[in-house]
């Protein structure tokens, strides 16, 4: 058991339960306690959305320990305080003050750029109002999917550390996307020999040099986690359209969380926003600390 909780946020609407599930779940996989967080403008109106959060994780984990918290204020400042001291922070893509989707709105917006550590976006997970055979038979399936890495740069270094760990933890495949840098087509003449020519020769030169750079950089990390097996693909355009299609065959989807500044405050790269608002399986965003 370590010290760190996995914190999620909770409102009582249907997709704060799946959050709520996938948080339990995800502290019980690491060892460590749940707490429950629900921001209210008034502490009293707070007990019962609390009292069935906690009741339904101590039904479906009855060894797990759960802490439930209301915080008066808003959900974006108590879930970045909890997180300071998480090992995983939890929300859904809807509900937490009425968002329509997940940083359509300030509050989720924030909540990306400023929280601390790993950051779960749950999104199509399967229906948890429900302990049905063919929930628990899709929960397996997810279970054995592989974990799936966008990696950029070195920037993404620990995106790269959580994403095997995930994988350790759940026992399956990472499967790591590569999105290369788009190279312009030089003109010219044309050879008797396409394959020898010297515009063949440097591409596929470079080609090589770009499929040994996650290779380089995810070595030590193989190293200190033998037991798991990697994918490593490397894409030359469009890596947001190639990781959501990857989502399609993933347990969940990490990326390096890439800030930009922008009129209204920070906001994220294209491909997390993409991700977020078009993934077939749960997000973890991971601030980089560089």
């Amino acid at each position: 058991m370590t010290d760190q909780n996995v914190v999620v946020g909770v409102d009582g609407s249907v997709i704060a339960v799946r959050a709520l599930d996938r948080a339990a779940d995800e502290a019980e996989r690491r060892g460590t306690g749940l707490h429950i967080v629900y921001a209210v403008p008034d502490r009293d109106e707070a007990a019962p959305v609390l009292a069935s959060a906690v009741g339904r994780t101590r039904g479906r984990h009855p060894d797990l320990p759960v802490v439930a918290s209301a915080v008066e204020g808003g959900i974006v400042q108590a879930l970045v305080r909890e997180s300071e001291n998480a090992a995983l922070t939890v929300v859904g893509t809807r509900g937490l003050g009425g968002v329509t989707a997940v940083l359509a709105g300030s509050v989720s917006l924030r909540l990306a750029a400023h929280v601390h550590g790993p950051l779960l976006v749950v999104r199509h997970d399967p229906p948890c109002d429900q302990d049905t055979p063919s929930v628990e038979r899709g929960r397996r399936h997810i279970e054995g999917l592989p974990v799936l890495l966008g990696l950029e740069s070195d920037a993404d270094a620990e995106a790269a550390a959580y994403a095997f760990e995930e994988a350790e933890r759940r026992g399956v495949q990472l499967r790591v996307l590569h999105a290369a840098a788009h190279r312009r087509a030089v003109p010219e003449m044309p050879s008797p020999i396409p394959a020898t020519s010297p515009g063949r020769q440097r591409r596929d030169q470079d080609d090589r040099a770009e499929e040994a750079v996650p290779r380089f950089g995810t070595g030590r990390l193989r190293e200190e986690h033998p037991g798991v097996l990697v994918d490593i693909r490397t894409v030359h355009a469009g890596p947001a359209r190639a990781l959501v299609a990857a989502t399609r065959e993933a347990a969940v989807v990490v990326i390096g969380a890439h800030h930009r500044a922008g009129p209204l405050g920070r906001r994220l790269g294209p491909v997390a926003h993409t991700l977020l608002h078009r993934s077939h399986c749960p997000v973890v965003l991971v601030p980089s600390l560089g």
